[in-house]
């Protein structure tokens, strides 16, 4: 038998040890970068999707709190005495005197188990909404860190493309200033075309190094978005190029879409279902509740010589008066229902906002895209017959000039416009919950 009793001491030890702290893995750097996995990354390796993935833990943790609550309470004892009994305190007649020291070893299990409790039912299934929206807000929370990093993305495709475009303009420039230098030593212009073009080559140079700090800049934010090292090198494997989309255009489809998909009011509406299930609780609390206990015990004055003893018993408790604080608090738990009530009326009506203004941002993304290209279109047509104007001798570099920063601004224009796309769909795949879909 006291083996027995060891064994159990030692498995209650084992079973409340602490377990060992998890420590977040070393970030996953890749060398090749698609949006798509972008986007993955900033979901599982952004500081606040791995922090909300922690509060889920926390939440997950509590559930199993509550669900103790169902389970059989076991413990067990040993304990060693050597004492003397005063036999006058006990009042026994013809009994008195204090005896001589003896030993008492003692070995007991306690355990108790609640029979039937409707509150702590209750409590445990609204614990169990709550971790549920607690999960719920951490998929939120990635879909958001997924989101910056993706708009990260596509900001250093949008800088990448600036240094092209600045490339390409330094490469006019250059060949203007030869033209207007060659022209200027014809004696067919005079000399200030050659500086004026000197001029605008320096300023597009100019241009190129703010176009390559913008670039440098933005890949360290995408760096910080996926919890990279700053120094990490990434190579981008993606474009601004248009994609196919599967965003639906109607407004009241995607708002209906929407609101079955997105993950903050799944949350809220967890929230609501544990909300109702406390204040369910509270008032569960006036109806009785069973429960049974029991203890084994085995004592003696030696180890060799021990006898056993035992106690089972059955409950019930029924509350009769608190002083009101059950309906009281039942007043406040319901204060807290309304209260949520309209978090998730908050939600809802922010999500169908969310989801009509980035229907509205795609719509114009792609006006603005197509008004672009036609502006640099046209733009360049101006260039090329300002050339030909300027090498024939019948206009200055004047419009040589104004004709190339045309240019310049309308490629601004179509990479500002490409961005501004790209980061709307990213913003509809959202505002749908269906980033995770992201092709």
């Amino acid at each position: 038998m006291r083996q027995v009793f060891a064994r159990a001491l030692l498995s209650l030890l084992l079973v409340t040890a602490p377990a060992a702290a998890q420590e977040p893995g070393p970030a996953l750097v890749p060398a090749r970068l698609s949006l798509v996995e972008a986007v993955r990354l900033g979901r599982i390796q952004a500081v606040s999707a791995v922090l909300a993935g922690y509060n889920a833990r926390l939440a997950d943790a509590r559930q199993g709190q509550r669900r103790a609550d169902l389970l059989p309470v076991i413990a067990g004892s040993a304990r060693y005495n050597y004492q003397t009994l005063n036999f006058d305190e006990f009042g026994l007649p013809n009994v008195s005197g204090v005896t001589p020291p003896f030993s008492l070893w003692s070995f007991q299990v306690r355990a108790t188990q609640s029979i039937y409790d409707a509150s702590i039912w209750a409590r445990t299934q609204g614990a169990s909404d709550s971790a549920k929206a607690a999960g719920l807000d951490a998929v939120t929370a990635g879909e958001l860190a997924a989101l910056t990093a993706g708009v990260a993305y596509v900001r250093v495709l949008g800088a990448t493309e600036a240094v092209t475009a600045r490339l390409a303009d330094s490469a006019i420039a250059i060949a203007l200033l030869d033209q207007s230098r060659q022209l200027v030593r014809s004696g067919v212009s005079p000399p200030i075309d050659s500086t004026r073009s000197s001029v605008n080559f320096a300023a597009v140079g100019t241009q190129l190094v703010i176009a390559r700090n913008q670039q440098d800049r933005s890949r360290l934010e995408l760096a910080r978005a996926l919890d990279l090292p700053p120094s990490a090198a990434l190579e981008l494997t993606d474009s601004l190029a248009p994609s196919d989309e599967t965003i639906p255009s109607d407004a009241d489809s995607a708002v209906a879409f929407a609101l079955l998909h997105r993950t903050e009011v799944q949350a809220e509406r967890q929230r609501l279902a544990a909300s109702e299930k406390s204040l369910k609780a509270i008032k569960y609390e006036n109806l009785p509740s069973i429960g049974a206990n029991g203890q084994y015990t085995e004592s003696g004055k030696s180890l060799d010589i021990v006898n056993n003893s035992y106690s089972v018993g059955v409950g019930i408790n029924i509350p009769i008066f608190d002083g009101l604080k059950r309906q009281d608090r039942a007043a406040e738990q319901s204060a807290r229902l309304d209260a949520q009530r309209l978090r998730l009326h908050d939600a809802e009506r922010q999500v169908e906002t969310e989801t009509r203004q980035s229907l509205l941002d795609m719509s114009a993304a792609r006006q603005q895209v197509g008004l672009a290209q036609n502006r640099l279109r046209l733009a360049t047509l101006e260039l090329d017959q300002a050339g030909e104007r300027f090498t024939a001798g019948i206009a200055s570099s004047i419009e040589t000039t104004n004709a190339q920063l045309s240019v310049v601004a309308a490629r601004d224009v179509l990479i500002q416009a490409r961005v501004a796309l790209g980061v709307a769909r990213l913003s509809a795949y959202r505002a749908l919950g269906i980033l995770n879909d992201l092709q």
